[in-house]
């Protein structure tokens, strides 16, 4: 339907079927993959397919498909290929049932091109916090530069604009930023601005950061906080200032305290 509504061909095989259990697609290997599968899925029939070949980072855990989506994403790309896909928060962390060792695997295949912490209240459907994960099956092909060994953090947490008191939306304004970032860091000729890692927005990251780190990918860890402004007063000098302030509003709530007291009391409430 999705497809449909917006006039795109497309080959969803001929009949209705389940991606892990019967892939109307088995020898499908492509060159772009985008998805926004479900997410923390628990009844995902896993059991059924222990010993299945998309496996080859490790078996997901029966209780949730994150890494079986992953898994599945990585089996059908070509040599080349390039894949991005929405996922909940905890396929960054998670240690639980081994994904953290799917992870780990991944990593050390040197899959992973950018991970991308984004804001809450983007979804409809669920509250639940998400990333986009970017991966590269040749992170040393000639399109871009050599990444090899390198992954881009973007935390995005801070991005969007609340349309109600539930709901956020991404400005265009700051998908072009992401998408800009992402692409001067791999090295798209067409992006005209040099790439620098910005304390608190984005850091490009070694292996042997992410290994320090036990393999997490929440660019939270990585960005760091971003830099404050300096106004150019001297801190002891503020530091005195904020305290006769904070001296003035204890002594306010004080006065408040007591003119409260001795209303209640005038109302009959002494105890």
């Amino acid at each position: 339907m999705n497809l449909a509504i917006r006039g795109i061909d497309n080959n969803l095989g001929d009949r209705a079927a389940d991606s892990f259990h019967a892939d109307l697609h088995p020898d499908l290997k492509a060159d772009y993959i985008l998805a926004n599968p479900p997410f923390n899925s628990s009844d995902w029939g896993g059991e059924r397919l222990k010993d299945d070949v998309r496996w080859k980072y490790g078996t997901p855990p029966k209780g949730n498909a994150n890494f079986a989506w992953v898994q599945h994403f990585i089996h059908h790309l070509n040599p080349k290929g390039q894949a991005g896909f929405v996922l909940a928060n905890g396929s960054m962390s998670s240690n639980q049932s081994g994904e953290g060792e799917i992870r780990k695997a991944i990593l050390e295949a040197d899959l992973v091109d950018c991970m991308v912490a984004l804001p809450g209240q983007l979804f409809y459907s669920t509250q639940i916090p998400a990333c986009l994960w970017f991966l590269s099956k040749d992170k040393q092909n000639n399109r871009f530069r050599d990444r090899r060994k390198q992954v881009l953090f973007i935390d995005a947490r801070k991005m969007g604009t609340l349309i109600d008191r539930v709901h956020r939306e991404l400005t265009e304004e700051d998908v072009q930023k992401i998408a800009a970032t992402y692409h001067a860091w791999r090295g798209d000729e067409s992006e005209t601005n040099q790439y620098q890692d910005v304390p608190g927005f984005c850091k490009s990251a070694d292996f042997v950061e992410i290994v320090k780190h036990g393999f997490i990918l929440t660019p939270g860890r990585y960005v760091g906080a971003e830099d404050v402004e300096d106004d150019g007063e001297d801190f002891e000098e503020k530091m005195r200032s904020l305290t006769g302030q904070l001296k003035e509003l204890m002594d306010k709530s004080r006065e408040l305290d007591q003119v409260i007291m001795k209303n209640l009391k005038e109302l009959g409430f002494d105890g």
